[in-house]
């Protein structure tokens, strides 16, 4: 049974989705374009050697920088043949297959990352369990960053939006509050108009 990104991106690109995704971007590099957006607002975070989980890692794009900049990472997702094009550019790293509702990786990490519009392409009626998942690989003190388009401009196909207020609610149901929250991963400032967040969900300091 297809996923629904799966279901979205076979009817955009075809059956070879996974090196198309991945070619997309190299191209935008090749052109000059700025690919590791994510890689460098996790770096302003914290500094390597952290360790970072690349949820929803797709076909490695952020994970193998991060690794380039010295970060300990693990990438999962649940797409095998995402993660087959990640094996192929990084076979050194750690890629896991795994869904984020019920993936346990037996370890902890200093920044979750779910970037790529994992959470609007998750599975219906799985946020609340994904987010219990996450939460669960976070080291205490650490900090998720979910990053992911609010509007039908900024997601694939037919994805439907997922309101901010749901995540929100979701991971405060684990005791992480959203701290902060930004309009790109540059860190420019939160509009919901441009219809783009980024937040950062941590424990509340006491």
């Amino acid at each position: 049974m297809s996923t629904r990104w799966q279901r979205i991106a076979r009817a955009q690109a075809g059956d070879d989705y996974a090196a198309r995704y991945a070619e997309r971007f190299r191209a935008l590099a090749g052109r000059g374009g700025d690919v590791h957006g994510e890689a460098a607002f996790v770096a302003d975070l914290l500094p390597p050697p952290a360790r970072v989980l690349d949820a929803g890692c797709g076909t490695g794009r952020v994970a193998v920088r991060l690794a380039e900049l010295g970060y300990d990472v693990v990438g999962v997702d649940v797409d095998a043949s995402m993660l087959e094009v990640a094996r192929a550019e990084a076979p050194q790293l750690d890629w896991r297959l795994g869904d984020l509702a019920t993936f346990d990786l037996g370890a902890t990490f200093d920044v979750v990352l779910v970037a790529g519009n994992t959470i609007p392409l998750l599975e219906p009626g799985t946020l609340l369990d994904a987010c219990e998942r996450l939460g669960a690989h976070l080291t205490p003190g650490g900090v998720v960053v979910c990053g992911y388009g609010l509007d039908a401009a900024h997601l694939p196909g037919d994805c439907p939006p997922t309101d901010l207020a749901e995540v929100d609610a979701a991971f405060g149901v684990l005791g992480l509050d959203a701290v902060m929250r930004y309009g790109t991963w540059g860190g420019d400032a939160f509009d919901p108009v441009d219809g783009y967040a980024i937040t950062l969900y941590a424990e509340p300091r006491r």
